[in-house]
């Protein structure tokens, strides 16, 4: 026939003691590995997220702001913590999450504090 029989081979002894030495083996090599891969990849990851999530929160009326899909419009409103509503063209106001605000390009002026009477 075209198939041949596979039979299991003994194999060799393994020294007492090896499966130890080769899982100190594997921690020395990957533990700086990994360390390596926090200081270059998760920490600057987070340090993003949490300047980002800094720049969406301080969004107010009167901020320039680039969608998601690439529009630009004008904050109008502060609706809630998680949209906003945007003027996109002269009385064109749209409803936008603050997670697909893309990017905010100029920082309006503060909003004035009314008066109390």
């Amino acid at each position: 026939m075209f198939i041949t029989d596979a039979f299991a081979q003994a194999g060799a002894a393994a020294p007492a003691g090896s499966g130890t030495d080769s899982i100190l083996q594997m921690v020395m090599l990957f533990a700086p590995l990994m360390v390596v891969w926090y200081f270059f990849l998760i920490r600057p990851q987070r340090a993003q997220a949490k300047k980002r999530q800094d720049t969406l929160s301080n969004i107010r009326r009167g901020d320039q702001v680039v969608l998601g899909g690439g529009l630009v419009g004008k904050v109008t409103k502060v609706i809630d913590d998680n949209e906003v509503e945007v003027e996109i063209a002269d009385g064109v106001k749209v409803r936008a999450m603050r997670t697909y605000i893309a990017e905010v390009r100029v920082k309006g002026e503060p909003v004035k504090a009314e008066a109390a009477s």
